[in-house]
């Protein structure tokens, strides 16, 4: 995981090379490439598993399987049977006959994407909480299977270097891994983070990203739940299984941060962050807001903000601030100010369905994707920004990423008793380890 400097090669800001998906795909072109399987030369059926059946893994095994005309779900595992079933039956009913998961290739326990892994599909759909994600990568990758993960890849440096020895692996077996983070496939952001890296704004002097909303769900503890079952419920609001919200889903935010800047990561990050809003016992350990500033050298500054309060504005945007003008994304808006003026006014795409299409039509011409090591920066970025805000100190990234601090339990079983990391203070939490 290098943190180069650029390079005067202007070839380095060739936008395909760095976008993240094998090239830029209009959803005219994908849904003709996939009009005939035999356009691959390939009848073969691709066997989908779906591991974690919530709300984000079912809409994947559904854009998976919309994503190619010779493709089914043949397997499923979650640890919540009742979370199994429901998802079963809204997939059943929108795709039919192409959800062809018998009963026993329904898997159910903290086992269950291993025994699914096993059970001869050909790719995994990993959506479990992001804590569980570094074991499930690696497991799939080493059975000889495609993956679409989501993101973010894991909540800690370790689990971070964990997806990076996979990635290598599926490169070597030539092996497709194409992560969840979609707005690499989102052909607006595609021009406009391509112009940006053509020159187009002239040298970047800084990069500022805002992601602002309000509370999200809870899941109210039942009589018969014990801890770990509310906890597997309500996994979000722990650090050991979402990396607290910076990295869950400003994570986003990040990658097109690091998208901008031609994936060269910050040397330092420093920060805060708190509880205002939530701080009832039953939102965990994660925070409610966080701000940050980086350090890119050669005087280049970064800066991010980010809350989840209610009652405030909202904004969810990135700008970049260059010597000869301003890229910005905010909402459906994307533009350029400055000396080359420009607006999006094209095409526009399902990115969530883009990444799936771009995953199948890889393994069909048998030429793997990997965002193994660009998911796995990005990730690293929004744990970098969390120890940072936590500690209230500055962190560089060679001691992120070469953190030994680990969230999680080794195990996880029912009966567990994990209370997990204690609410961190800026300026009394230690971090590093």
């Amino acid at each position: 995981m290098k943190n180069s400097e650029p390079q005067n090669n202007p070839n380095r800001r060739t936008f395909i090379k760095t976008t993240g998906a094998a090239t830029i795909y209009s959803a005219t072109t994908l849904n003709m490439g996939f009009a005939n399987p035999l356009f691959y030369g390939s009848k073969d059926t691709l066997k989908v598993g779906l591991v974690g059946c919530g709300g984000r893994g079912t809409g994947a095994a559904s854009q998976a399987i919309s994503a190619d005309p010779d493709t089914v779900l043949y397997a499923m595992a979650d640890i919540f049977e009742d979370r199994l079933n429901s998802s079963l039956e809204v997939l059943k009913k929108t795709h039919g006959q192409k959800v062809q998961v018998d009963k026993e290739r329904q898997f159910l326990g903290f086992d269950a994407f291993q025994k699914l892994i096993d059970s001869g599909v050909d790719v995994v759909v990993l959506a479990c909480p992001p804590g569980f994600r570094p074991d499930h990568l690696t497991a799939a990758i080493a059975a000889g299977k495609h993956v679409f993960y989501e993101k973010p890849v894991a909540v800690d440096a370790p689990g971070v270097r964990k997806v990076l020895a996979a990635a290598k692996k599926a490169k070597e077996k030539n092996l497709s891994m194409v992560s969840g983070f979609c707005f690499r496939y989102d052909m607006p952001k595609q021009v406009l983070y391509g112009k940006v890296l053509n020159g187009e704004i002239g040298e970047i002097k800084a990069i500022s990203s805002t992601r602002n909303g309000g509370e999200l769900w809870h899941k109210e503890r039942q009589p018969d739940w014990n801890d770990m079952q509310y906890h597997m419920r309500n996994w979000y609001y722990y650090n050991w299984l979402s990396g607290d919200f910076l990295v869950e889903m400003f994570v986003h935010s990040l990658d097109m941060m690091a998208w901008a800047m031609g994936e060269k990561m910050p040397l330092t990050a420093t920060g805060t962050g708190g509880r205002q809003w939530r701080t009832d016992e039953k939102y965990g350990n994660i925070y409610d807001h966080f701000a940050l500033e980086y350090e890119y050298g050669n005087g280049v500054k970064g800066y991010a903000f980010t809350r989840q309060q209610n009652g405030g504005s909202s904004k969810n945007g990135v700008e970049i601030m260059g010597t000869d003008g301003n890229a910005i994304y905010e909402g459906t808006r994307h533009e350029i100010t400055g000396k080359n003026p420009w607006r999006y006014r094209g095409e526009e795409n399902d990115m969530y369905q883009s990444e799936h299409d771009a995953l199948f039509k890889s393994i069909r011409e048998g030429k793997g994707i990997n965002d193994g090591e660009l998911s796995a920066n990005s990730t690293l970025f929004g744990v970098m920004s969390r120890m940072a805000a936590y500690s209230g100190q500055t962190v560089t990234w060679d001691e992120a990423m070469k953190s030994t601090n680990v969230l999680g339990p080794d195990t996880y079983t029912w009966d567990l008793e994990y209370k997990g990391p204690e609410i961190a203070i800026p300026g009394v939490t230690k971090v590093l380890g």
